[in-house]
């Protein structure tokens, strides 16, 4: 990132777009508008809608910086609007609407109350039937830990005793008006968990 060109780069986005894109083919609409929370450096939103043009992307990040990089990813990508400065913990949204939401390496890097705030959010906007998808690393019961996950949950909470490796049945007990569609392994030891909206 410079002052002439705004982007930033995650190197872990050219590892996981194509397994994510491949993963959301089957689970987005195929038209409509997908709310993209906590969208980071915007190399997601551009690598999907891109791939997805039938579908209206709508990024955001409460980071300036963050949307300044989402805008240039997004320069001339008819399906992609301006990014919307939205804090997931902060209730309320600045968008009335959506047909999916999708939010990508959040949870784990933020307070739980972002998380909560994520799924009050998406319960608000989706109507039935709409997923809501989170993708990352979680902690599982009964299912044994990659070390690397172990070792990436103990740095989160050095760096900050709110974050931390998730686990799912906390998030899943959490989601009042979803139910638990789909957990997708995923490269790496992450999973792209597929939440519907009830009725």
């Amino acid at each position: 990132m410079t002052a002439e060109d705004p982007r930033r780069f995650a190197p872990a986005t050219a590892r996981n777009r194509d397994a994510l894109l491949a993963a959301l083919r089957d689970i987005l609409p195929t038209s409509g508008l997908v709310l993209e929370v906590a969208s980071g450096t915007g190399e997601h939103a551009v690598h999907i809608a891109g791939a997805l043009p039938g579908l209206t992307w709508q990024p955001s990040d409460p980071s300036e910086e963050a949307r300044r990089s989402i805008d240039a990813w997004a320069a001339g990508q008819a399906n992609i609007r301006p990014a919307l400065a939205l804090d997931a913990s902060a209730w309320p949204w600045r968008i009335a609407a959506a047909d999916a939401v999708l939010c990508v390496n959040m949870i784990h890097i933020a307070p739980w109350s972002a998380c909560l705030g994520l799924l009050r959010g998406a319960r608000a906007l989706l109507p039935p039937g709409a997923p809501l998808v989170l993708y990352g690393p979680y902690l599982r019961d009964g299912v044994e830990t990659a070390p690397s996950n172990l070792e990436f949950d103990a740095s989160l909470k050095a760096r900050n005793p709110e974050w931390g490796l998730r686990r799912l049945e906390d998030v899943t007990a959490a989601a009042g008006g979803f139910t638990l569609a789909e957990v997708i392994p995923m490269p790496a030891n992450n999973l792209t968990v597929v939440f519907r909206r009830t009725a």
